[in-house]
């Protein structure tokens, strides 16, 4: 098997990589705080913060070991990501009342300066652009 031009976890990848982690750290320690803490105020809210935060960390771990059964993960991650972002942003402005408190993917992840719409198209993106012939 030919070895890919770009590698998914180098150069841009590793910047990708690290993104991820930051996000995977940031969604795990909130939806901790909110399930420990205010799960009752928005139960619904609170467990999308702990799904996005299990497909970061997934995400992350995929892309940075780069192998072939990583990639399929985290194309299929990341596009559960993608998923899951524009149906909670889309839900949450149909429906404000149904998440009193934000989640990671309400409003697109305005919370987070639409970075969680951004990082998917980006994150599939890179995986595209680093493929090898024969995953063609």
């Amino acid at each position: 098997m030919p070895e890919p031009q770009l590698r998914v976890n180098r150069g841009f990848g590793r910047v990708l990589v690290v993104v991820y982690a930051v996000f995977a750290v940031a969604a795990t320690s909130r939806s901790v705080v909110q399930i420990i803490g205010r799960f009752d105020e928005a139960p619904v809210a609170y467990v999308l913060s702990a799904v996005a935060a299990a497909i970061y960390i997934v995400a992350t771990v995929a892309l940075a070991r780069g192998d072939r059964t990583s990639r399929r993960v985290a194309t299929i991650a990341i596009s559960v990501e993608l998923v899951g972002v524009l149906g909670v942003g889309l839900a949450s402005l149909v429906d404000p009342s149904a998440f009193p408190a934000a989640s990671v993917w309400s409003g697109f992840g305005s919370g987070y300066l639409f970075i969680p719409l951004v990082l998917p198209i980006i994150g599939l993106w890179w995986l595209w652009r680093t493929r090898s012939l024969s995953e063609d």
